[in-house]
């Protein structure tokens, strides 16, 4: 099986973490995306979305992050996508719970407008409030993620043991240290991440993110 990826993208990121910790088998093809790429025909034949990750398996492929996850899951018959129906709906609800929430506001409203110049807004005006609205948004997110969802008893997302739900969310969460984001005020999420942190494939999965992270030092940008 082959996975065509980019490490500095966030949702690339959620099934390497992933691979690395579980499903090593997986062969990775690097698309480039700073060279455009994934807008190339070869690239959009292979997903018409022109994005990654898109996960290969003989002729048959899958282009969203979070169902590649579960397929894998799957295959794998991973303890960390739990077979339980009701554990299993509680893992999909804590993965939904990113995507429709965090993952918008934090990172289409307030760090991809200020890192990549294809989200900018047209106008400073414009842009301003964009990263006004979704600063306040993803602080209410961060609020529930840290009070209600993860809370002080829990290790992981949905309990003791490691699920999708925390590769996914790890990767939304630290998505912010790209704008040096400080979750200081959320000891619950801070606590968590670095559990996730801690990960033994957690260096090597982000050795360019976190190089460009470092590229972006001297930049001044509006963060929680």
């Amino acid at each position: 099986m082959k996975v065509y990826c980019h490490p500095v993208s966030t949702t690339s990121r959620i099934v390497m973490l992933y691979a690395a910790q579980e499903a090593p088998e997986l062969e990775f093809q690097l698309v480039d995306l700073l060279s455009g790429e994934h807008l190339k025909p070869p690239y959009a034949a292979i997903n018409p979305n022109c994005l990654v990750p898109v996960l290969e398996d003989g002729d048959f492929r899958l282009t969203e992050s979070s169902t590649i996850l579960k397929y894998l899951a799957d295959l794998n018959g991973s303890p960390s996508y739990p077979t339980d129906l009701r554990q299993r709906a509680r893992v999909n609800e804590m993965m939904d719970w990113f995507n429709t929430n965090l993952y918008r506001d934090l990172a289409y409203g307030l760090v991809y407008p200020q890192v990549f110049s294809q989200h900018r807004r047209p106008s400073p005006e414009v842009q301003a409030a964009t990263l006004a609205w979704a600063k306040e948004k993803a602080k209410g997110w961060l609020a529930i993620l840290d009070g209600h969802l993860i809370g002080a008893n829990k290790r992981y997302l949905c309990g003791d043991t490691i699920t999708l739900a925390d590769y996914l969310g790890a990767e939304v969460v630290g998505l912010g240290e790209l704008i040096r984001c400080n979750y200081s005020a959320y000891a619950n999420v801070e606590r968590w991440l670095q559990t996730m942190k801690a990960l033994p494939s957690w260096p090597k999965v982000h050795e360019a993110f976190d190089g460009f992270a470092g590229s972006l030092k001297d930049t001044r940008f509006v963060a929680i």
